[in-house]
Formats: C-alpha cells, structure tokens, sequence
C-alpha cells in the first residue's frame, strides 16, 4: 500500500509539472489523513475567479495522474483514485451542460436549475430528450478519455522521474514543494540538504514546543 500511493501521489505531481494552467506543488505525502492514504497540495498562484478551457482540460489530466502512474508501474489499478475519477468526471459534464464548451453540443446548457424534491434528495429537472443524454454521455466519456491518454503519454515519457519522486517518498514519507523541485530535477544533492535543513528546523521546533509545555506532576503532594 505504500508503495502503491507513493506512486499514485507521485503521479499527480509530476503530470502536473507538464501542464501549465497547474499551480505549484507545495507538499506531497504519503502519510494517511483521514480516509486518504496520502496527498499532493498545491498552491495558487494567484486568486482565479473564473476558468478556461484549456484549464479545465488540464485538471482533468492532473486528477488522472494517480490511476495513470498505477496503471504504468504496477501493472494494476486500485480504488484510491476513485475520487480523482469522480472529480474528473463532474468537470468534463460541468463542461459539455453547463459552459457550452463542447463542439458537438453546442454553447447550449442543459438541465434545468430548477430545483424538485425527490425524498431527501435535490435533482434537477431535465429539459432535453433521450438522443441529447446520449450525446452528452458520449462527450463525457470522449473528453475524460482523451485526457487519459494525454496523462498517460506524458507519464511514459517521463517515467524515470515518476521513479525517482516515488522513491524518495517511499523513503521520506513526506516531500516540499522545493524538495520535489529537487527531485524532479535530479538535483539530489540538494535534495538532501533540504531534507536534512528541514528536519533539523522540525527538531527545534518540537523541542521549543516541549519546553513550552507545562510540566506535569511538579505540584503533587503539596
């Protein structure tokens, strides 16, 4: 399992370095939060309060980075890219109902924003026949589809770094955006001095937590 999210969280950050609407990588781990085995955090740029296309397009290939590096070095797939799978999905439909950036569909949205009760549940009424829901589906797919392959022909030309980034997260567990930069550039060497620079800086800083800390029992039996 370790080996297997290294190279998934590896994925994603390396597909992302090729795609330019992508911001940085800030921190990859491997260390389990929550229901996640591991994860790959970015950090903007700047504030975007809209996107394009071609962004859109491209978070797609980055989201398929990890079920890609799977598919490439472990001859297998798992269920953690699920929800990379989920997301990637919800914009490519995002894309083709809602911002008419699909050529075959047109510059039409479709579904009605109309909200009907159905038990718990909030859906949206649809307003467009069967023969359109097909075309949709279809565009869904050709989208989502063309990404991955995007995604997977990047990641086999670039598979030695995809090696490289996946082993020293096996051996470190956890990477900064500048030691993936390192790494990424076969930088090694200074690679290393940002990991040794950076652990020693989390020693101290436990260490002032430590001495900070009230200590226990000093007023017992008084």
């Amino acid at each position: 399992e370790k080996k297997l999210t290294a190279f998934h969280e590896a994925g994603h950050a390396v597909v992302s370095r090729f795609l330019p609407t992508q911001d940085p990588v800030h921190e990859v781990s491997i260390i389990p939060r929550g229901m996640a085995g591991g994860y790959t955090m970015h950090i903007p740029k700047e504030d975007i309060w809209y996107s394009s296309k071609k962004r859109m397009n491209e978070d797609i290939v980055a989201l398929l980075g990890g079920r890609v590096a799977e598919k490439l070095t472990l001859n297998d797939i798992s269920t953690g890219a699920s929800n990379d799978i989920e997301r990637a999905t919800e914009i490519a439909r995002s894309m083709v109902t809602q911002y008419g950036m699909s050529d075959v569909i047109g510059p039409i949205k479709y579904g009605s924003s109309q909200e009907v009760f159905l038990g718990k549940d909030f859906g949206h009424t649809r307003n467009y026949s069967e023969n359109v829901a097909a075309q949709i589906d279809s565009e869904i797919k050709r989208i989502v589809c063309e990404r991955f392959d995007r995604c997977e022909k990047i990641l086999s030309e670039n598979i030695d770094i995809l090696n490289r980034v996946a082993e020293y997260l096996m051996e470190n567990e956890k990477i900064t955006g500048e030691e993936f930069d390192a790494i990424f550039n076969n930088k090694i060497d200074e690679y290393k001095k940002l990991v040794k620079t950076r652990k020693e800086n989390e020693k101290r800083e436990e260490e002032a937590a430590e001495a900070r800390r009230p200590q226990q029992g000093n007023e017992a039996g008084k």
